[in-house]
């Protein structure tokens, strides 16, 4: 699962949530859309190498906290 915008850490992921709410999608057959409930995001974009994972919770399509 990624987040609309390509963060570069995970630390730019959680002060943007800080802000709001921050739009994700599922590439792939199982996607666009993320079902509510906690799910690990990947970042940054693929093709870069993922840096870092990130435990989210997500809420009608938005990360609303991150967990981990």
């Amino acid at each position: 699962m990624y987040s609309i915008q390509n963060f570069k850490s995970k630390k730019a992921l959680r002060e943007a949530v800080k802000q709001g709410p921050v739009e994700c999608y599922q590439p792939g057959p199982f996607g666009p859309n993320v079902a509510d409930g906690d799910h690990t995001l990947e970042g940054p974009h693929y093709p870069e190498a993922h840096r870092f994972y990130a435990r989210v919770r997500v809420q009608g399509g938005m990360i609303v906290k991150v967990l981990s």
